[in-house]
């Protein structure tokens, strides 16, 4: 086996080692997947609902370690961490009622017994989370899995795998059964192996390229669940409204976590007048205000570096070629003095009349068009082969209605961050931004099939369907 490592992004500390899972280790873990899963889905549903909620309780004592264990592995404020966890530990009793709800069983009363419908776990679920949200995402998909009635083989990101240990601790003090739940670590190898394995689904966050991928190599294998959770190039329309609060939306839209949310809003789309101009001179005054730092910094900053060196330096030459292409620079997209080289600072181009790539750009970057009138701005909204959120800022009914009816996209917000989505809801996105499996309250809906029944105590009454249609 390789040795795997994971570094602070702020300052290059070394914050976790440990070795990678080969072919031969992953196809292990499988085995003892599949061999706890029948006892596991076995078990009455408030069985593994205890066991659950045990693991809500380690959470919750460890809460504050876990959360400095994420900041230093991604660099994300310490604010933004606790908010994770917090998230984390909501997501179980979430998922519960979830379950309950949407997978649970109904019986309905027929003349000759009931029909019943239930709800059985796939078996193995091969879990592969991201770096942005490398607790709460994963856990997203591992929760409503577990109680389902699933087995879990869960790969954390390759840059995130302390965080990926620490949710496993916190999942072995729980007390779940061998086998139940594993983890393997390892960058790309290990999660190819993992996926060519024998699961019988898999549960995925991250890039929507990734996720086209996983679409072609699972194209011959119907009898695996896929439920991908992608990126998106999401539009947010401001239209109207207080100069201030409006500014202050968009910002918290497109640079909340160095803008390495998939719902982070990537174009803002404004009239082509007074209060476009106004409002986006007033976003670049306050993108000018934010505090960056270390997660551990006085005053607390607003947001970190991105997840790498290499991210960033990826993430300045994509803001270069939309230059070339003609895009005008309103805020440039640079590094930070005195810092790592993966810090950065928000970034603001107009790109209006510019014929830009329909990408997903991973950091703090919005893209302005400005456009005649509100047809144009639904119309330059859709352009987009993604369609994970998008939002409208206005105080107009009617424009709401429509821009309502007529995006494309999962998540709809209005007067609202495009980052906001409740966890009592359904997230995911349609286009290149999921296959129409959204997870959240609604992870319930492929963590388990449905399986209906017609059913009577005895045979009897089966006879009478033939009287007077059979030869003497």
């Amino acid at each position: 086996m390789s040795l795997l490592q994971s570094f602070d992004p702020a300052s290059g500390a070394l914050v976790w080692e440990g070795e990678a899972a080969n072919a031969a280790a992953v196809d292990a873990a499988l085995a003892r997947a599949h061999a706890a899963f029948p006892a596991w889905a076995a078990l009455p549903p408030a069985a593994r609902v205890e066991a659950v909620l045990r693991y809500k309780a380690v959470l919750e004592a460890r809460k504050d370690t876990i959360a400095e264990v994420i900041s230093r592995e991604t660099g994300k404020p310490l604010w933004e961490t606790r908010a994770e966890l917090a998230s984390m530990i909501g997501k179980v009793g979430l998922s519960i009622t979830a379950q309950a709800e949407r997978a649970g069983e109904k019986r309905q009363d027929m003349p000759f017994g009931a029909a019943v419908l239930r709800h059985r776990p796939h078996g193995v679920m091969a879990v592969l989370g991201p770096f942005n949200f490398p607790g709460h995402l994963p856990n997203g998909h591992i929760v409503p899995a577990l109680l389902a009635g699933n087995t879990v083989v869960f790969k954390p990101s390759e840059m995130t795998p302390a965080t990926g240990q620490a949710m496993a601790d916190a999942w072995a003090q729980a007390g779940l059964p061998e086998g139940v739940f594993q983890i393997v670590h390892g960058a790309r190898a290990t999660g190819e192996a993992l996926v060519a394995g024998h699961i019988d689904g898999l549960l995925f966050t991250g890039s929507a390229g990734a996720g086209a991928h996983f679409r072609r190599i699972f194209a011959d294998r119907p009898d695996v669940i896929l439920a991908l959770e992608l990126g998106g190039n999401n539009p947010l329309v401001v239209w109207d409204g207080d100069l201030d609060e409006a500014a202050s939306l968009v910002v918290q839209s497109s640079f909340i976590t160095t803008g390495q949310r998939c719902s982070c809003a990537r174009r803002l789309i404004v009239p082509d007048n007074q209060f476009g101009t106004a409002l986006v001179d007033a976003v670049a005054a306050l993108a000018d205000r934010i505090i960056i730092g270390e997660w551990h910094e006085t005053p607390e900053p607003w947001f970190g570096p991105l997840i790498s060196a290499d991210a960033a330096g990826a993430a300045r030459a994509r803001f270069a070629r939309l230059v070339e292409r003609g895009a005008a620079v309103i805020r440039p997209f640079e590094g930070v003095e005195g810092r790592s080289d993966a810090f950065v600072t928000p970034g603001i181009l107009d790109v209006t009349g510019v014929d830009v790539p329909d990408e997903e750009i991973f950091a703090p970057l919005v893209q302005v068009t400005r456009v005649p009138d509100f047809d144009a701005a639904i119309a330059a909204a859709n352009a987009t082969r993604f369609g994970l959120s998008a939002g409208l800022v206005s105080a107009d009914d009617a424009l709401w209605d429509r821009f309502m009816l007529e995006s494309r996209a999962g998540v709809v917000n209005r007067n609202r961050p495009t980052t906001g989505a409740a966890g009592s809801m359904p997230f995911g996105g349609l286009g290149d931004s999921g296959n129409h499996r959204p997870s959240a309250y609604y992870a319930a809906d492929y963590c388990a099939y449905p399986v209906a029944s017609f059913e009577a105590a005895s045979v009897t009454g089966n006879s009478g369907a033939l009287a007077g249609k059979l030869s003497a």
